[in-house]
Protein backbone atom coordinates (compact mmCIF):
# COMPACT_ATOMS: atom_id res chain seq x y z
CA UNK A 1 0.00 0.00 0.00
CA UNK A 2 2.76 1.91 1.00
CA UNK A 3 6.07 3.38 -0.65
CA UNK A 4 7.90 3.35 2.54
CA UNK A 5 8.89 -0.05 2.86
CA UNK A 6 11.30 0.60 0.56
CA UNK A 7 13.27 2.57 2.47
CA UNK A 8 12.55 0.82 6.33
CA UNK A 9 15.50 -1.57 6.04
CA UNK A 10 15.13 -3.94 8.37
CA UNK A 11 12.89 -2.99 10.65
CA UNK A 12 9.53 -4.70 10.52
CA UNK A 13 7.58 -2.97 13.46
CA UNK A 14 7.48 -0.44 15.91
CA UNK A 15 6.21 0.05 19.32
CA UNK A 16 5.90 4.34 19.46
CA UNK A 17 4.77 6.40 22.42
CA UNK A 18 3.88 10.34 21.99
CA UNK A 19 3.35 12.12 25.24
CA UNK A 20 4.40 15.86 24.13
CA UNK A 21 1.48 17.80 25.75
CA UNK A 22 -1.63 16.56 27.07
CA UNK A 23 -2.43 13.14 24.96
CA UNK A 24 -0.92 9.72 25.66
CA UNK A 25 -0.77 7.57 23.12
CA UNK A 26 0.68 4.62 22.54
CA UNK A 27 0.75 2.48 18.52
CA UNK A 28 1.99 -0.56 16.51
CA UNK A 29 3.07 0.65 13.07
CA UNK A 30 4.79 -1.49 10.34
CA UNK A 31 7.46 -0.75 8.05
CA UNK A 32 5.20 0.56 4.68
CA UNK A 33 3.30 2.13 7.42
CA UNK A 34 0.24 -0.02 8.16
CA UNK A 35 -0.99 1.03 11.78
CA UNK A 36 -1.98 -1.92 13.56
CA UNK A 37 -3.01 -0.08 16.44
CA UNK A 38 -3.66 3.34 18.01
CA UNK A 39 -4.58 4.32 21.14
CA UNK A 40 -5.09 7.66 22.87
CA UNK A 41 -6.52 9.28 25.89
CA UNK A 42 -7.18 12.58 26.74
CA UNK A 43 -7.14 15.01 29.52
CA UNK A 44 -9.05 17.87 28.62
CA UNK A 45 -11.47 17.16 31.57
CA UNK A 46 -8.22 17.12 33.72
CA UNK A 47 -7.67 20.67 32.66
CA UNK A 48 -10.78 22.58 31.30
CA UNK A 49 -11.30 24.05 34.88
CA UNK A 50 -8.08 25.81 34.38
CA UNK A 51 -9.00 27.15 31.01
CA UNK A 52 -5.40 25.31 29.53
CA UNK A 53 -3.12 22.95 29.87
CA UNK A 54 -1.29 23.04 33.01
CA UNK A 55 1.96 20.76 32.37
CA UNK A 56 2.03 19.34 35.91
CA UNK A 57 -1.19 17.31 35.89
CA UNK A 58 -0.20 16.50 31.96
CA UNK A 59 2.78 14.99 33.18
CA UNK A 60 1.21 13.39 36.04
CA UNK A 61 -1.95 11.43 33.93
CA UNK A 62 0.94 10.53 31.19
CA UNK A 63 2.41 8.66 34.24
CA UNK A 64 -1.15 7.24 34.61
CA UNK A 65 -1.87 6.18 32.22
CA UNK A 66 1.15 4.91 29.68
CA UNK A 67 1.55 1.34 30.49
CA UNK A 68 -1.75 0.44 30.72
CA UNK A 69 -2.29 2.12 27.09
CA UNK A 70 1.09 0.13 26.19
CA UNK A 71 -0.28 -3.12 27.21
CA UNK A 72 -3.69 -2.69 25.46
CA UNK A 73 -2.58 -1.52 22.01
CA UNK A 74 -0.42 -4.46 22.01
CA UNK A 75 -3.58 -6.66 22.88
CA UNK A 76 -5.36 -4.91 20.10
CA UNK A 77 -2.25 -5.20 17.87
CA UNK A 78 -2.75 -8.97 18.30
CA UNK A 79 1.72 -8.72 19.06
CA UNK A 80 3.46 -9.17 22.23
CA UNK A 81 5.63 -6.91 23.50
CA UNK A 82 8.65 -9.66 21.97
CA UNK A 83 7.21 -9.43 18.85
CA UNK A 84 8.42 -5.64 18.73
CA UNK A 85 11.83 -4.70 16.63
CA UNK A 86 12.12 -1.37 18.44
CA UNK A 87 11.00 1.39 20.00
CA UNK A 88 9.98 5.03 19.38
CA UNK A 89 9.52 8.23 21.38
CA UNK A 90 9.20 11.83 21.02
CA UNK A 91 11.57 13.45 22.67
CA UNK A 92 11.40 17.11 21.03
CA UNK A 93 9.81 19.77 21.14
CA UNK A 94 6.93 19.46 23.54
CA UNK A 95 6.35 20.14 27.55
CA UNK A 96 9.15 18.96 29.24
CA UNK A 97 7.97 17.24 31.78
CA UNK A 98 5.12 15.79 29.62
CA UNK A 99 8.26 14.43 27.22
CA UNK A 100 9.96 13.22 29.82
CA UNK A 101 7.76 10.48 31.13
CA UNK A 102 7.60 9.05 27.79
CA UNK A 103 11.13 9.06 27.04
CA UNK A 104 12.20 7.64 30.62
CA UNK A 105 9.31 4.93 29.96
CA UNK A 106 11.08 3.91 26.83
CA UNK A 107 14.55 3.36 27.84
CA UNK A 108 13.27 1.60 30.36
CA UNK A 109 11.82 -0.52 28.00
CA UNK A 110 15.26 -0.33 25.94
CA UNK A 111 17.36 -1.49 28.39
CA UNK A 112 15.08 -4.02 29.99
CA UNK A 113 14.65 -5.79 26.71
CA UNK A 114 17.72 -4.84 24.68
CA UNK A 115 15.99 -3.26 21.86
CA UNK A 116 17.00 -0.28 19.94
CA UNK A 117 14.93 2.97 20.80
CA UNK A 118 14.48 6.26 18.79
CA UNK A 119 13.71 9.79 20.25
CA UNK A 120 11.74 11.56 17.08
CA UNK A 121 11.29 14.99 16.60
CA UNK A 122 7.44 15.66 17.26
CA UNK A 123 7.00 18.10 13.85
CA UNK A 124 8.38 15.18 11.80
CA UNK A 125 5.87 13.09 12.87
CA UNK A 126 3.17 15.75 11.91
CA UNK A 127 4.36 15.53 8.33
CA UNK A 128 5.06 11.85 7.87
CA UNK A 129 0.90 11.37 9.22
CA UNK A 130 -0.37 11.52 5.60
CA UNK A 131 2.00 8.35 4.52
CA UNK A 132 0.18 5.94 7.22
CA UNK A 133 -2.59 3.82 6.51
CA UNK A 134 -5.26 1.35 7.91
CA UNK A 135 -8.77 -0.42 7.10
CA UNK A 136 -10.47 3.14 7.01
CA UNK A 137 -7.71 5.65 5.50
CA UNK A 138 -5.24 5.16 2.76
CA UNK A 139 -3.16 8.43 1.34
CA UNK A 140 -3.86 9.34 -1.51
CA UNK A 141 -2.99 7.68 -4.87
CA UNK A 142 0.70 8.10 -6.06
CA UNK A 143 0.86 10.62 -3.17
CA UNK A 144 5.19 11.17 -2.24
CA UNK A 145 7.28 13.70 -1.92
CA UNK A 146 7.93 16.74 -3.14
CA UNK A 147 5.33 18.25 -0.97
CA UNK A 148 4.04 21.94 0.49
CA UNK A 149 2.90 21.24 3.99
CA UNK A 150 1.05 23.11 6.36
CA UNK A 151 1.13 22.07 9.55
CA UNK A 152 -1.02 23.86 12.37
CA UNK A 153 -1.68 23.40 15.70
CA UNK A 154 -2.03 24.91 19.12
CA UNK A 155 1.23 25.30 19.59
CA UNK A 156 2.51 25.26 16.16
CA UNK A 157 1.76 27.07 12.65
CA UNK A 158 4.37 26.47 9.99
CA UNK A 159 4.76 26.25 6.39
CA UNK A 160 7.38 23.14 5.21
CA UNK A 161 9.09 22.96 1.88
CA UNK A 162 9.85 18.76 1.94
CA UNK A 163 11.86 17.87 -0.98
CA UNK A 164 12.13 14.44 0.52
CA UNK A 165 12.28 12.81 4.14
CA UNK A 166 14.49 14.06 6.52
CA UNK A 167 14.57 17.18 4.57
CA UNK A 168 12.28 20.36 5.67
CA UNK A 169 12.81 23.76 4.48
CA UNK A 170 10.79 26.18 6.81
CA UNK A 171 8.79 28.62 4.21
CA UNK A 172 6.88 30.52 7.12
CA UNK A 173 5.25 30.60 10.41
CA UNK A 174 3.60 32.46 12.69
CA UNK A 175 5.09 35.35 14.23
CA UNK A 176 3.46 35.40 17.48
CA UNK A 177 0.00 33.01 18.28
CA UNK A 178 -0.70 29.52 16.94
CA UNK A 179 -3.79 29.31 15.09
CA UNK A 180 -4.82 26.76 17.32
CA UNK A 181 -3.78 28.88 20.49
CA UNK A 182 -5.45 32.22 18.55
CA UNK A 183 -8.99 29.82 18.52
CA UNK A 184 -8.56 28.64 21.98
CA UNK A 185 -7.86 32.14 23.50
CA UNK A 186 -10.67 33.38 21.28
CA UNK A 187 -13.46 30.70 22.62
CA UNK A 188 -12.36 31.45 26.83
CA UNK A 189 -13.03 35.21 25.67
CA UNK A 190 -16.26 34.36 24.44
CA UNK A 191 -17.21 31.98 27.85
CA UNK A 192 -16.74 28.52 25.75
CA UNK A 193 -14.02 27.19 27.73
CA UNK A 194 -11.13 24.82 27.18
CA UNK A 195 -10.63 23.34 24.48
CA UNK A 196 -12.12 25.92 22.56
CA UNK A 197 -10.86 25.30 18.87
CA UNK A 198 -13.38 22.49 18.41
CA UNK A 199 -16.53 24.45 19.57
CA UNK A 200 -15.95 27.70 17.80
CA UNK A 201 -16.03 25.17 14.45
CA UNK A 202 -19.69 24.03 15.35
CA UNK A 203 -20.71 27.20 16.22
CA UNK A 204 -19.54 28.77 13.20
CA UNK A 205 -21.54 26.37 11.06
CA UNK A 206 -24.69 28.18 12.05
CA UNK A 207 -23.23 31.28 11.65
CA UNK A 208 -22.59 34.81 9.69
CA UNK A 209 -18.78 35.00 8.40
CA UNK A 210 -19.36 38.18 7.10
CA UNK A 211 -20.98 40.00 9.79
CA UNK A 212 -17.70 40.65 11.86
CA UNK A 213 -15.52 42.92 9.55
CA UNK A 214 -11.91 40.67 11.54
CA UNK A 215 -8.56 41.63 10.05
CA UNK A 216 -6.13 39.33 7.81
CA UNK A 217 -2.90 40.17 8.95
CA UNK A 218 0.02 40.35 6.52
CA UNK A 219 -1.49 38.42 3.84
CA UNK A 220 -0.16 41.42 1.19
CA UNK A 221 2.79 41.22 2.27
CA UNK A 222 5.80 39.04 -0.19
CA UNK A 223 6.77 36.60 2.83
CA UNK A 224 4.56 33.77 4.34
CA UNK A 225 4.98 34.52 7.88
CA UNK A 226 1.32 34.47 10.06
CA UNK A 227 0.36 36.56 12.89
CA UNK A 228 -2.47 35.63 14.71
CA UNK A 229 -2.20 37.92 17.74
CA UNK A 230 -3.65 41.09 16.47
CA UNK A 231 -6.49 39.44 15.30
CA UNK A 232 -7.39 37.39 18.94
CA UNK A 233 -6.84 41.26 20.06
CA UNK A 234 -9.47 43.02 17.49
CA UNK A 235 -12.08 40.43 18.47
CA UNK A 236 -11.80 40.72 22.71
CA UNK A 237 -12.38 44.39 21.69
CA UNK A 238 -15.28 43.71 19.83
CA UNK A 239 -16.60 41.84 22.37
CA UNK A 240 -15.65 44.49 24.78
CA UNK A 241 -17.53 47.19 22.89
CA UNK A 242 -20.70 44.95 22.64
CA UNK A 243 -23.75 47.46 24.90
CA UNK A 244 -24.60 45.06 27.94
CA UNK A 245 -27.93 43.08 26.60
CA UNK A 246 -25.99 41.79 23.67
CA UNK A 247 -23.01 40.92 26.43
CA UNK A 248 -25.43 39.47 28.20
CA UNK A 249 -27.29 37.72 25.27
CA UNK A 250 -23.49 36.35 23.96
CA UNK A 251 -22.97 35.06 27.81
CA UNK A 252 -25.97 33.70 28.58
CA UNK A 253 -25.47 31.30 24.64
CA UNK A 254 -22.20 30.29 25.64
CA UNK A 255 -23.92 28.78 28.61
CA UNK A 256 -26.39 27.51 27.21
CA UNK A 257 -24.50 25.97 23.99
CA UNK A 258 -22.04 24.16 26.90
CA UNK A 259 -24.68 23.25 29.15
CA UNK A 260 -27.06 21.36 26.06
CA UNK A 261 -23.96 21.03 23.44
CA UNK A 262 -26.49 22.04 20.77
CA UNK A 263 -25.37 24.65 18.13
CA UNK A 264 -29.08 24.97 16.55
CA UNK A 265 -30.23 27.09 18.85
CA UNK A 266 -27.20 29.42 19.10
CA UNK A 267 -27.79 30.72 15.83
CA UNK A 268 -26.99 34.10 16.77
CA UNK A 269 -24.65 36.84 17.76
CA UNK A 270 -22.55 34.10 19.63
CA UNK A 271 -22.55 31.84 16.33
CA UNK A 272 -21.58 34.86 14.16
CA UNK A 273 -18.62 35.57 16.49
CA UNK A 274 -17.60 32.42 16.01
CA UNK A 275 -17.93 32.09 12.10
CA UNK A 276 -16.32 35.66 11.13
CA UNK A 277 -13.25 34.73 13.76
CA UNK A 278 -12.84 31.28 11.68
CA UNK A 279 -12.97 32.91 8.33
CA UNK A 280 -10.37 35.14 8.91
CA UNK A 281 -8.24 32.05 10.29
CA UNK A 282 -8.83 29.98 7.76
CA UNK A 283 -8.58 33.14 5.08
CA UNK A 284 -4.61 33.40 6.15
CA UNK A 285 -4.18 29.61 6.29
CA UNK A 286 -5.16 28.90 2.15
CA UNK A 287 -3.69 31.91 1.07
CA UNK A 288 -0.23 31.10 2.34
CA UNK A 289 -0.09 27.78 1.70
CA UNK A 290 -1.80 28.78 -1.80
CA UNK A 291 1.23 30.94 -2.72
CA UNK A 292 3.73 28.80 -0.89
CA UNK A 293 3.08 25.88 -2.89
CA UNK A 294 2.85 28.04 -6.19
CA UNK A 295 6.00 29.63 -5.25
CA UNK A 296 7.66 25.98 -4.80
CA UNK A 297 6.18 24.91 -8.10
CA UNK A 298 4.87 21.58 -6.18
CA UNK A 299 1.76 20.48 -6.76
CA UNK A 300 0.70 18.10 -3.68
CA UNK A 301 0.08 19.89 -0.67
CA UNK A 302 -0.61 18.33 2.73
CA UNK A 303 -2.41 19.76 6.07
CA UNK A 304 -1.71 18.40 8.98
CA UNK A 305 -1.61 18.76 13.63
CA UNK A 306 -4.50 19.18 15.16
CA UNK A 307 -6.18 22.24 13.83
CA UNK A 308 -6.12 20.39 10.33
CA UNK A 309 -9.33 19.35 11.85
CA UNK A 310 -11.14 22.46 11.65
CA UNK A 311 -13.96 21.86 9.18
CA UNK A 312 -13.82 25.04 7.48
CA UNK A 313 -10.22 24.38 7.03
CA UNK A 314 -10.26 21.30 5.12
CA UNK A 315 -13.22 22.25 3.28
CA UNK A 316 -11.14 25.52 1.88
CA UNK A 317 -8.02 23.21 1.01
CA UNK A 318 -9.93 20.32 -0.71
CA UNK A 319 -11.65 23.31 -2.69
CA UNK A 320 -8.08 24.49 -3.65
CA UNK A 321 -6.65 21.53 -4.08
CA UNK A 322 -9.56 20.98 -7.00
CA UNK A 323 -9.17 24.33 -8.57
CA UNK A 324 -5.63 24.08 -9.32
CA UNK A 325 -5.63 20.39 -9.86
CA UNK A 326 -3.36 19.82 -6.91
CA UNK A 327 -2.92 16.58 -4.60
CA UNK A 328 -4.07 17.20 -0.93
CA UNK A 329 -3.26 14.84 1.49
CA UNK A 330 -5.03 15.50 5.13
CA UNK A 331 -4.88 12.48 7.47
CA UNK A 332 -7.93 12.23 9.43
CA UNK A 333 -8.59 13.22 12.71
CA UNK A 334 -7.21 10.36 14.63
CA UNK A 335 -4.07 11.18 12.75
CA UNK A 336 -4.25 14.87 13.13
CA UNK A 337 -3.95 15.17 16.76
CA UNK A 338 -1.00 13.89 18.63
CA UNK A 339 -0.87 10.26 18.21
CA UNK A 340 2.16 7.68 18.27
CA UNK A 341 1.54 6.17 14.73
CA UNK A 342 2.65 9.36 13.06
CA UNK A 343 5.88 8.74 15.26
CA UNK A 344 6.43 5.33 14.81
CA UNK A 345 6.46 5.75 10.62
CA UNK A 346 9.02 8.54 11.01
CA UNK A 347 11.18 6.66 13.48
CA UNK A 348 10.91 3.27 11.19
CA UNK A 349 12.44 5.29 8.45
CA UNK A 350 15.23 6.58 10.79
CA UNK A 351 15.67 3.39 12.19
CA UNK A 352 15.90 1.34 8.81
CA UNK A 353 18.97 3.80 7.95
CA UNK A 354 20.87 2.46 10.77
CA UNK A 355 19.78 5.46 13.63
CA UNK A 356 19.08 4.84 17.32
CA UNK A 357 19.03 6.52 20.37
CA UNK A 358 21.60 6.57 23.19
CA UNK A 359 20.07 6.16 27.24
CA UNK A 360 22.02 10.00 27.57
CA UNK A 361 19.26 11.32 25.87
CA UNK A 362 17.70 14.45 26.90
CA UNK A 363 13.80 16.17 26.12
CA UNK A 364 13.88 19.19 24.51
CA UNK A 365 11.12 21.79 24.71
CA UNK A 366 12.65 23.68 21.61
CA UNK A 367 13.47 21.64 18.24
CA UNK A 368 12.78 23.17 14.92
CA UNK A 369 12.18 20.96 12.11
CA UNK A 370 14.62 22.57 9.54
CA UNK A 371 17.59 21.99 12.07
CA UNK A 372 16.56 17.78 11.89
CA UNK A 373 18.24 17.57 8.21
CA UNK A 374 20.60 15.14 9.53
CA UNK A 375 18.11 13.37 11.90
CA UNK A 376 19.37 13.31 16.00
CA UNK A 377 18.39 10.82 18.45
Amino acid sequence: MSNFASRSGAVQTVLAFETSCDDTSVAVVERDGRVRACLSAGQDLHHARFGGIVPEIASRNHTHHLLPLMEETLARAGVSFQDIDALAVTSRPGLVGSLLVGLMTVKGLALASGKKFLGVNHLEGHLMAPFLYDDQYQPPDGFDFPFVALAVSGGHTTLYHVPSFGHYQILGRTRDDAAGEAFDKFAKRLGLGFPGGVRVDRLAAVGQPDRFNFPRAMLREDHDDMSFSGLKSHAAREVEKLPEAQAAELARHAKDFLASGSRDAQSGLLADFCASFQAAVVDVLAARLERAAERQGVHRIVLTGGVAANSELRRRCETLAARRGWTLAVPPLRYCTDNAAMIGLAAIIRLGRGEASPQSLSPQAKAPLDQEDRGVG
